[in-house]
């Protein structure tokens, strides 16, 4: 029988731990304070912007929202990014994706000052990530990571398989496994002979942005598979990149969709907040 890698209950146990170490922090007159930037109103941007003032609302930090209308300017958005750089009272910046396509994503990460981007995603964040150094990691794979370890999963000489190389999970993912002593290998769209390779995977990473894509057949029995991805089927309900109830039946282990890695995206982003102001005080 398998075990079901609960997001729901892991997400909730970190955020009260943050609870407590916020309260510890305004103990000491230490405040909090994450900037949240939406342009236009995606309907999933929104949802997600809601799910994350909840979060710092319940472990008692401080949020700013800003609301910009749809047509604003890639310079509007890089000046109101550089304006949170300077305030001293905002220790993360947040910028929702998607942006409108007038705006280059890109060039608004890199204007996010570093140890304010509790995203993860600034080059130089991604760059301390792969060699070792302090940085914010990307809050999915940094979630993920903490699922296994807290579901008593070993990752330390198991051989680890990712699906997806993206610099938001494929990647950095790969990067947390082998700071934990996974062997890892990557796979992608051009991969050769793709469930010969899952198919030897201890742990198996989906983040291929395809609904039900991994069934059982890519699947080695007892193997742990964590879903990354999050899609309406024809019927409209929730599912993965993973077929749950074929693969499920073959797994040890296995994250539900929803309910498995997406709480621990935002319960992650918590953590980056709460480490910026640690962090603050060790530099002080």
């Amino acid at each position: 029988m398998y075990q079901i890698i609960d997001g729901k209950k892991i997400s909730q146990e970190i955020k009260d731990e943050l609870r407590e170490k916020v309260t510890a922090l305004k103990g000491q007159g230490k405040q909090i304070c994450l900037a949240v930037i939406q342009v236009g109103s995606d309907p999933a941007s929104s949802v997600y912007v809601g799910n994350k003032k909840k979060a710092c609302a319940y472990i008692g930090i401080e949020s700013l929202a800003y609301e910009l209308p749809e047509e604003t300017t890639e310079q509007e958005l890089l000046d109101l990014v550089q304006k949170l750089n300077a305030d001293d009272g905002v220790n993360g910046i947040l910028v929702q994706l998607p942006l409108p396509k007038q705006i280059n994503e890109e060039k608004v990460i890199q204007t996010i000052a570093p140890e304010k981007d509790v995203d993860g995603f600034h080059e130089k964040n991604v760059g301390a990530l792969c060699v070792g150094s302090k940085g914010y990691v990307s809050c999915t794979p940094l979630g993920i990571i903490q699922l296994l370890k807290r579901s008593g999963v070993e990752i330390a000489g198991k051989h680890c398989v990712v699906i997806g190389r993206s610099n938001i999970v494929g990647k950095p993912m790969a990067m947390l496994l082998l700071r934990e002593n996974g062997t890892v290998t990557v796979c992608h769209s051009r991969t050769q002979n793709l469930k010969e390779i899952t198919r030897q995977a201890d742990i198996l990473v989906v983040a291929v942005g395809k609904p039900k894509f991994v069934d059982d057949s890519f699947i080695k029995e007892g193997a742990v598979v964590i879903d990354v991805g999050i899609h309406r089927d024809e019927n409209n309900k929730l599912c993965g990149d993973v077929d749950f109830e074929k693969a499920a039946p073959h797994a040890s282990a296995i994250t539900p969709v929803p309910g498995g890695v997406g709480p621990m995206t935002i319960a992650m982003l918590m953590y980056n907040c709460v480490s910026s102001a640690e962090q603050e005080d060790q530099v002080q």
